[in-house]
């Protein structure tokens, strides 16, 4: 999970500052450039990691057939000294 991540942040240009991947939720505290936004960011990290997951372990496959992998809910905030 935590290569999956990377890989997509990477791709975007977001800078993972620090993270945690528990059995059960994923915390991440992220930098972001001006031109990516949290829900798409989201939107490809749940994608592509679920994608792959699913694709990759015939037992996580069989356990969530029909079912999605992740939450459907995210939160965010932001901490900046920024308007």
């Amino acid at each position: 999970m935590r290569d999956l991540l990377r890989e997509v942040c990477a791709q975007e240009d977001v800078v993972i500052i620090k993270g945690h991947v528990a059995k059960d939720y994923v915390h991440l505290f992220v930098s972001l450039p001006p031109q990516v936004t949290i829900s798409p960011l989201v939107q490809r990290l749940k994608g592509k990691t679920a994608y792959k997951l699913l694709h990759v372990s015939s037992t996580l496959h069989q356990k969530f057939w029909g079912r999605p992998l992740w939450a459907p809910g995210l939160f965010c905030c932001s901490c900046s000294n920024h308007t």
